[in-house]
């Protein structure tokens, strides 16, 4: 999938963001790991413009009160940055995975789906419960940046009509091509292991495929072996993979 990166940045936007020496600085009150981090959208290469530009993002992030974090995908462009960090010693956490699957191939319909094109409040608590850390402000961060770019938000009820589970499609129109990217994808903890991910899944990929999606993408921790069997039954393989390299960890940011 072409522009995957960028693709990612505009599902997932930080509305405090500058770019410096083809580094894209992302801040948002330190609500995600995401959307408070760099992306070296061109790493780079010559050892002494890589320690002037990490200067630079430290200076940029400190002024935010903010720890500086790099998003480093596993690519051979990163290896001179990679080298920096580690005499740096920036920690190595959250390795995540990037999936892909084709769009318009054929899926099974998915019953009592509900579909909007906002977050409603429903919506957000349940997702907020799973994966969200922090306050009201905190979430009302986190909805803007999911607001950010335009989505279709999936939620199945339970047979006592609570929220069970939710899902997120984005549908990033400025990164290039009819790609949707996955994501917020959360079952409240008693209601696992009875159907509710895969019915949340299903609808989202006939709704991108209504919409002319021609790809697919989401993001899983390699870690999650449950989501990573999911997602590759309805037939996403892999295509990448990122993590997180922290300086002097301060505070705990969330892992999506």
């Amino acid at each position: 999938m072409p522009n995957i990166e960028e693709l990612m940045d505009a599902a997932w936007a930080a509305a405090d963001r500058e770019e410096h020496s083809g580094w894209v600085l992302r801040a948002a009150s330190g609500v995600t790991q995401r959307a408070n981090s760099v992306w070296p959208r061109e790493p780079g290469a010559d050892p002494h413009q890589l320690s002037a530009a990490l200067r630079e993002a430290r200076l940029w992030y400190r002024k935010r009160r903010l720890p500086l974090i790099f998003q480093v995908f596993d690519d051979p462009r990163s290896a001179p940055l990679n080298a920096v960090l580690d005499e740096e010693g920036f920690t190595r956490q959250s390795e995540t995975l990037i999936l892909v699957r084709d769009g318009g191939r054929d899926v099974r319909a998915a019953s009592g789906v509900e579909i909007s094109d906002v977050p409603t409040p429903e919506w957000l608590r349940l997702w907020w419960s799973v994966d969200g850390r922090g306050d009201d402000i905190d979430l009302g961060v986190a909805r803007g940046i999911l607001e950010a770019c335009p989505s279709l938000y999936a939620l199945v009820r339970d047979d006592g009509g609570e929220p069970a589970a939710v899902g997120r499609l984005s549908l990033p129109p400025e990164a290039g091509g009819p790609a949707g990217g996955l994501y917020c994808m959360a079952t409240r903890p008693d209601a696992r292991r009875r159907g509710h991910a895969s019915r949340i899944l299903q609808a989202l990929l006939r709704e991108g495929n209504d919409r002319g999606v021609t790809a697919f993408w989401l993001l899983v921790m390699a870690a999650n072996t449950g989501a990573r069997d999911l997602y590759s039954h309805a037939g996403f393989r892999p295509a990448g993979r990122y993590l997180y390299r922290q300086e002097r960890p301060k505070r705990h940011l969330t892992g999506c």
